[in-house]
């Protein structure tokens, strides 16, 4: 168990060493949009923190491998985006989303939160703490991305887990071409860590208006949701 006053200084910590060092002089590559997907929650949890292990002052923790999931949020010409609203959501270890329409439903880890977000500081960082994302049926493991901005929805993307042998048959991540490397991350173990913790960071490059409509399938280009 980590206590609140660990977590947050070890969110400080790690949001601190992830972040990389200096600007491109050029623009940057945007980050792939993805679907939404079905299961964006649709009834927010009371807690919404950046922190889905735990649920408001419970002592019991999420199933799953601890994940300090980290990075930025960049316009494409290299500058921080502060205030950005970064929402992630994920299914649990017995592969159940918060959500109503959810496998497993019965199974779902009533521990785990399954959704959170974080507002990205003057430098455009942002810090979670959650579980590394694990398979679900045709699906393979990925953690669902939403950033906004103004309340205006910016990027809805997923991130995947560098080297998983699912990749190669999710017609997703397949989708992607040569833009995969923007939304996969190694997500690696934490040297001196006594409780097998993992580290990943991911860096999001969204341009500065919102994104256009997509009418290819559902939750594609979704409108932004009341917050």
């Amino acid at each position: 168990m980590v206590s609140r006053r660990d977590f947050v200084s070890r969110a400080a910590w790690i949001a601190a060493v992830s972040a990389t060092p200096g600007l491109f002089a050029r623009d940057l590559a945007k980050t792939p949009r993805t679907t939404e997907g079905p299961f964006y929650p649709d009834k927010l949890p009371l807690d919404t923190d950046n922190d889905l292990l735990i649920i408001t002052d419970g002592v019991t923790p999420a199933l799953g491998e601890i994940t300090h999931l980290t990075g930025r949020v960049l316009g494409i010409d290299g500058a921080p985006m502060r205030n950005c609203l970064v929402e992630i959501w994920q299914c649990d270890q017995q592969g159940a989303y918060l959500h109503s329409g959810t496998t497993n439903a019965e199974k779902r880890d009533r521990n785990f939160q399954g959704y959170g977000r974080f507002l990205t500081d003057p430098e455009g960082r942002y810090y979670f703490r959650t579980i590394k994302p694990v398979a679900y049926p045709g699906r393979t493991p990925h953690i669902h991305f939403a950033v906004n901005r103004d309340k205006e929805r910016l990027l809805t993307t997923q991130l995947f887990v560098k080297d998983d042998p699912g990749n190669a048959r999710d017609g997703i991540y397949k989708s992607l071409g040569d833009q995969q490397a923007a939304v996969t991350a190694d997500f690696a173990a934490i040297k001196d860590s006594k409780i097998g913790e993992l580290a990943a960071s991911f860096e999001i490059i969204v341009g500065h208006t919102p994104e256009e409509p997509d009418t290819r399938g559902p939750g594609r280009g979704a409108p932004p949701r009341p917050r």
